[in-house]
């Protein structure tokens, strides 16, 4: 888009800015066709835009109109970044979820082995309370002595025979 050039009496009197169009010259609009083989438009055959200004006026409306373009960038670009922001934070939030899944996951095999665990030491502590109970009731030494019959008494020596290897 060329550039608009103000002139000082439309600075002063607020009127609509000119734009300058580069006009074609009768060789540069010919068709191809019309052309003769080979031929190219030369160069120096093209008028100074500068010497022929074709002004253009933006009318109000039209600035109007290139200024709300402006802004609907402004509000598309703010759009993408507030979208992108969103993105971001569904990312994070997905992959926190991720993670406490499988933290959750860990933690739930944990308790279930430590549960087994738990469940074996019962049983053991209620073997071993029923043991301690039975001991002492009436007759409790009596069983003691049975379950405990390779004890040697006091005042014996156990003896072990081992043969002799040639």
């Amino acid at each position: 888009m060329p550039p608009l050039h103000p002139s000082s009496y439309q600075a002063r009197q607020n009127l609509p800015l000119r734009r300058e169009r580069k006009p074609l010259s009768a060789a540069d609009s010919r068709p191809a066709s019309l052309r003769k083989p080979g031929s190219l438009p030369k160069a120096a055959s093209l008028p100074n835009p500068a010497s022929q200004p074709d002004p253009q006026i933006i009318t109000g409306g039209e600035a109007a109109a290139l200024q709300a373009l402006s802004s609907e960038r402004q509000e598309l670009l703010c759009s993408l970044i507030g979208l992108a922001l969103k993105v971001g934070l569904v990312v994070v939030a997905g992959v926190s979820l991720v993670r406490l899944a499988t933290a959750y996951q860990e933690r739930m095999e944990r308790q279930g082995e430590l549960s087994a665990v738990l469940g074996l030491e019962r049983a053991k502590l209620s073997k071993a309370r029923e043991r301690f109970d039975h001991l002492f009731m009436v007759e409790g030494e009596q069983r003691l002595i049975r379950e405990q019959n390779q004890w040697i008494a006091p005042n014996r020596l156990r003896v072990v025979w081992q043969q002799a290897t040639p």
